[in-house]
């Protein structure tokens, strides 16, 4: 490595995470990039190493170990844990909000919280750590009506009831049994807001901040939202229905007024914020926040980034972000999901993953749930084992180069939505 470049170290082991590699691989800032503990994709285009991500000393050790100049953090709990906290004490830059800033992500609870203390549009909730109030108040309560674990539980933690006997049910299986460990122990119940969901993710510095193109992810594992929720079947961006008009009123309404809500707190919020809003009848509302980049959102934001995006990170974690000098391709971008036979239930690991040698241009194979078997051969490791991506100058000709691309990609029991984007090709 020169003087000129930097020794950057990716945090996390999913898709999001493999693209994060390859975007910081294409800056002529990075010198070395290494990841820990990464999967067998990743570990094809630079080093990983062996890392427990929830041990906050160890990923300090590491980072110090191999003399990394900036790291860039990929998942939620280790920012919940307070790892940039600790790597800052080391002199160590990175990107991704301390841990009073990834309370937002935390802990619904304090979220919500935040809304209300600064008027910003969200679902009605109340939070519960008993089950009798919680019972009594779900009794009075509107359905369909969502149950939230009020900590992390991996994208999973949410439960929409649509009777009061499946309510009942969700609310004591988190407070009294252990659906989501302690993630649940404390539950969020709240008011269903109808409308589609629009993925908005910030790159914040700040009172400064750049918007990256709209997107839309499929949660639900079946063609047409149907089957039980999944840690994300697919996205694509940017989502159209996200006019100019909804832009102003979710920056004057919702973004601004969460900045400067974090600034009051005394939070100098550095990394990414993603809100999720709802497009209501009333108007836009936020369904959570997260304090990283979304997965699958990240696999077709990062390729639509014109812009360097380490120069983008690290400007963020130095207080030097300039929003007015990023710049965004006019094109579209896919990402279908294949996910391994059973996901989002029981699923098998280690079976062998045929990918064709060649993809057409514009397609790329991104990394999930996978590693290297003892054979030498890729096999399954995750129930979100591949992400198909696609970048191309409309969002029909992204998805058709996409699907055709997983149709030449195999393995046991594989499967993955047909419909990905449908919803907005069916209005275009």
């Amino acid at each position: 490595m020169n003087d000129k470049t930097l020794k950057v170290l990716v945090i996390g082991s999913g898709g999001r995470e493999h693209t994060l590699v390859r975007a910081i691989k294409q800056s002529p800032l990075a010198g070395e990039v290494i990841c820990a503990p990464g999967n067998a994709g990743i570990e094809s285009e630079v080093r990983c190493l062996p890392l427990n991500i929830e041990d906050v000393a160890a990923t300090v050790a590491l980072a110090l170990a191999e003399h990394v100049d900036f790291v860039v953090v990929g998942p939620e709990v280790p920012l919940a844990l307070g790892v940039v906290d600790a790597l800052e004490a080391e002199g160590i830059s990175a990107y991704g909000p301390k841990r009073a800033g990834a309370r937002l992500e935390a802990s619904k609870a304090y979220t919500k919280d935040f809304l209300a203390k600064y008027a910003i549009p969200t679902a009605g909730s109340k939070t519960f750590t008993d089950v009798e109030p919680a019972l009594n108040y779900l009794a009075l309560h509107r359905l369909p009506v969502v149950i939230k674990a009020s900590g992390l539980a991996a994208g999973k933690g949410v439960i929409i009831a649509q009777t009061l006997a499946e309510a009942v049910a969700a609310t004591r299986s988190m407070l009294e049994g252990n659906l989501f460990g302690t993630s649940g122990h404390e539950v969020v119940i709240e008011e269903f807001m109808d409308g589609e969901e629009v993925s908005l993710m910030l790159m914040v510095s700040g009172d400064k901040y750049i918007q990256l193109p709209p997107s839309q992810d499929h949660k639900r594992v079946g063609d047409g939202d149907t089957g039980p929720n999944t840690g994300g079947m697919g996205a694509y961006a940017p989502a159209t229905i996200y006019t100019e008009s909804l832009r102003a009123t979710v920056v004057a309404t919702i973004i601004e007024p969460t900045l400067r809500g974090l600034i009051a707190e005394g939070i100098d919020y550095r990394g990414t914020l993603y809100v999720g809003l709802m497009l209501t009848a009333s108007g836009p509302k936020v369904v959570e926040f997260n304090a990283r980049f979304g997965d699958p959102e990240t696999q077709v934001l990062l390729p639509l980034l014109e812009t360097d995006a380490l120069a983008l990170m690290i400007d963020c974690a130095k207080g030097k972000l300039n929003p007015q000098a990023v710049s965004i391709k006019s094109d579209s971008a896919i990402i279908v999901v294949m996910a391994a036979g059973g996901y989002p239930g029981n699923y098998n690991k280690g079976d062998p993953i045929s990918i064709p040698a060649h993809l057409p241009a514009g397609v790329h194979v991104i990394h999930a749930g996978t590693k290297r078997n003892a054979d030498g051969t890729i096999g399954t490791a995750g129930g979100r084992v591949l992400g198909v991506t696609a970048v191309a100058p409309t969002l029909q000709a992204a998805a058709d180069a996409a699907y055709k691309a997983c149709a030449t990609i195999s393995w046991s029991g594989a499967h993955y939505r047909k419909d990905i984007g449908g919803r907005q090709l069916k209005r275009e």
